[in-house]
This record gives structure tokens, sequence and C-alpha cells, in this order.
């Protein structure tokens, strides 16, 4: 593995069996398929991520510091096993469908315009967090701090309040039944 890249542009690449530097700083990547790629032990800095297919890469040991995902594909992704110092991603645009953040610290994360059905958020810290505009279809949320998170314009999330902290959470009233699903009432409108 080479050291560090910077301020490099990736544009269009198939970086499927690709030999990454040991870190990218300020780098673009744009178009690229990293599908079912090998990302472990790489440290991504400030870098941006746009209309990408990262799905069901390996991140054990990757790190994300400060980096923002626009219009990508992310499926099966397992960020549990990223490196968890100075963990910081915000998503635009995304479909991290079958996903796990199973024990992240997540605090202050933006999820906007996604699609994050069936994602993992058990044991999380997502307090101060924002699902703008997000679909949560099947997505788990188990002793997971939501503290002050936004969910005003979430859709289609189930959340039990006894399961999880939710001091201060905004939510919509047309989907607060998500909050009440596991006692099986009827809410007419």
């Amino acid at each position: 593995m080479e050291n560090q890249i910077e301020e490099q542009v990736f544009k269009s690449k198939n970086l499927l069996n690709y030999t990454f530097a040991n870190g990218y700083e300020s780098c673009q990547f744009i178009n690229c398929n990293f599908s079912t790629g090998n990302l472990k032990g790489v440290l991504f800095t400030d870098c941006e991520f746009e209309e990408c297919d990262l799905s069901n890469i390996n991140l054990d040991h990757t790190s994300f510091q400060n980096c923002n995902f626009k219009a990508c594909k992310m499926m099966g992704l397992l960020f549990n096993n990223c490196e968890t110092f100075a963990f910081s991603i915000s998503v635009n645009e995304c479909i991290l469908n079958h996903s796990s953040f199973f024990g992240m610290k997540l605090n202050k994360t933006v999820f906007k315009n996604s699609k994050l059905q069936e994602v993992d958020f058990s044991g999380a810290d997502l307090s101060h967090s924002k699902f703008l505009n997000s679909d949560l279809s099947g997505a788990v949320f188990q002793n997971t701090n939501l503290t002050k998170a936004d969910f005003s314009s979430a859709q289609n999330y189930n959340i039990d309040p006894e399961n999880n902290k939710l001091k201060g959470a905004k939510f919509h009233l047309s989907q607060v039944s998500g909050l009440l699903n596991k006692y099986q009432i009827k809410i007419e409108h």
C-alpha cells in the first residue's frame, strides 16, 4: 500500500481490484465502483463520494473522518467494523439498505433523502442526528440513544419508546404511529 494521497479526483473508476493507499485526504470519488471490494484499514479524511457503488465492501478497520456521501449505493455495509475514532459521515440521497451501525457513536449525523431500510441502529448513539425525508422501513432501534434526534420528516420508522432514549426527539404527528406499533392500537385520522 502507498502512504497518503491528497486532493485527487477519481472519476468513473472501477476500483474492484485496486490497491488502495493507506489514506486519502480531501479526495473526491465520482461515479466509482467499489462494490464487493476491500477497504480494510484505509483512512478517508475530508473525502467526498458521489454517485459511487460501495455495496458489500469490506470495512474492517476503515476510517471515515468527516466524509460526505451523495447519491451513492451503499447496501449491506457493516459500518460497525469501522474504526470508531473521529468517525463522522453525512449521507444525502443514498441507499444504505441492510447496513449496520450497531453500537456506533453517530451523534449529529445527518441522513437526508435516503433509504435506510432494514438498517441496524441497535445500541448506537444517534443523539442530535437528523433523519431528513428518509425511509426507515424495517430499521432496528433497540437500546438506541435518540435524544434530540429529528424524525420530523422521516417515514416508516418503528421505534419502541420503552427500549430507546427519546428525550427531546422530534416527530411529525402524521408518523407518530411508528412509536405505538408494538401496542397494536388503531389511530384514526
